[in-house]
């Protein structure tokens, strides 16, 4: 800010100076002003961000524990885009893994014909370095190192995705290209599952005072395929069970908050939120079912080590845009 002014003033006086000598100086042709510089088509954007649980899609990432993240995106002015974007995880649920690591490109455009109306359609990568099922351990075995998935592949998962958005509401699908975090014959699911889906309906409503924001959004995972209980790879490993016995993972999920974009020390670029997030099928995703139960052999003999990684909690976050 002082360069800021002291350039002013540099500037000014020269200026100052330039008109002085025109008034004395004899008439001559003015010269031609030099072209300005063209704006450049790219801009490129970075973040940064704490939050109190990795919450995606309804469900704990990080075992209900804070999680540190952050990423960057590049964008053309005809809408095309690529980022990238990163967060710790819990290696209870991703085996060997303590990365996700997100890859992303796409376009986004308007439709004139609308005022406000908009579409994108992309495709995302999810990456988890080091992690795979093959190093599913048994989480409430005698021998907790027991492998049960020693043909299984990674838990990689690639998505193509079509958004619409008008002024603050946004609907986007997305569809796996594959098999839905691994899920597949060789890691005991009933077949593939390429084809999964995840349907949802954001808001983000500017509220008239405070500078707030009202978020919400509703989801629904729908996955092709079921885990299979007669599994059995004829190594004497035997099927993925829980207390519970749900094999479904399907559910929908919510969230609603409030978010605001603020400046620190005339630092721009701030947002805090607070949402309450939950999803469904506790049988499934609880302390009781297949997805609340640790892949990491982390259990005892008589009990697996799992928690509720779809319940009904308090998210904070706290981040910098640049």
């Amino acid at each position: 800010m002082r360069k800021s002014i002291l350039l002013t003033a540099v500037l000014s006086t020269l200026a100052m100076a330039n008109i002085a000598y025109a008034e004395e100086a004899p008439a001559e042709a003015a010269p031609a002003a030099a072209p300005a510089e063209p704006e450049s088509a790219w801009t490129a954007t970075s973040n940064i961000g704490i939050v109190s649980d990795y919450y995606t899609r309804g469900i704990s990432q990080n075992w209900h524990k804070p999680a540190l993240q952050g990423g960057f995106d590049i964008a053309h002015s005809s809408g095309f885009f690529v980022g990238a974007w990163g967060s710790n995880v819990t290696p209870n649920t991703f085996p060997d893994a303590t990365v996700e690591l997100d890859l992303y490109g796409g376009y986004s455009g308007t439709i004139s014909a609308v005022e406000g109306l908009g579409y994108s359609a992309g495709v995302i990568g999810y990456f988890y370095p080091g992690g795979s099922w093959k190093k599913y351990r048994a989480s409430n075995a005698v021998n907790p190192n027991d492998v049960l998935t020693p043909r299984g592949g990674r838990w990689d998962t690639y998505e193509a995705n079509f958004g619409v958005s008008y002024k603050w509401l946004s609907a986007k699908v997305s569809v796996t290209l594959g098999d839905w975090f691994g899920a597949e014959k060789k890691t005991g699911w009933d077949g593939g599952t390429s084809g999964s889906t995840y349907v949802e309906l954001n808001a983000a409503y500017p509220l008239p005072f405070g500078g707030l924001t009202l978020i919400g959004h509703v989801g629904h995972l729908n996955v092709a395929g079921k885990l299979n209980l007669a599994y059995a790879d004829g190594n004497g490993n035997l099927p993925s069970t829980s207390i519970s016995n749900e094999t479904n993972p399907d559910y929908t999920d919510w969230k609603v908050g409030l978010s605001k974009s603020f400046s620190i020390a005339k630092s721009e670029g701030w947002n805090a939120g607070v949402y309450y997030v939950e999803a469904s099928n506790d049988d499934y995703w609880s302390d009781r079912g297949y997805g609340g139960t640790s892949f990491n052999g982390k259990g005892t003999a008589t009990k697996a080590q799992s928690k509720d990684l779809n319940d009904g909690r308090l998210v904070f976050t706290l981040g910098r845009t640049f």
